[in-house]
């Protein structure tokens, strides 16, 4: 199997991580979102032709080490991992503006 394997990965990861975390990132610009996939890709697909098939450790460590992250953030901040909620303190947080 060839890049197959890598492109299946990372449509899965987009297809079930953004409808989930989705909820998180209700202020951040189209273009950063769209950034972060750009560089997360490209970098596993250079380093499909560099190392083969171990490349699929960077979008997966990328994966766990952000959750691990994620989850030590949001539950020091007293908002639920999950759901972000109380919101107004997740707004408050992110220094978002609370809509009026």
């Amino acid at each position: 199997m060839g890049i197959e394997l890598e492109l299946g990965v990372l449509l899965a990861i987009s297809i079930v991580g953004c409808p989930v975390f989705a909820v998180f990132e209700v202020e951040t610009a189209r273009w950063r979102k769209v950034l972060k996939w750009l560089i997360i890709s490209g970098a596993t697909v250079g380093l499909y032709y560099a190392i083969g098939h171990t490349a699929l450790a960077v979008p997966l460590g990328l994966g766990v080490v952000g959750l691990s992250f994620h989850f030590w953030w949001c539950n020091k901040h007293g908002i639920h991992p999950l759901y972000a909620t109380p919101r107004r303190r997740y707004y408050e947080l992110r220094g978002w503006s609370w809509p009026e």
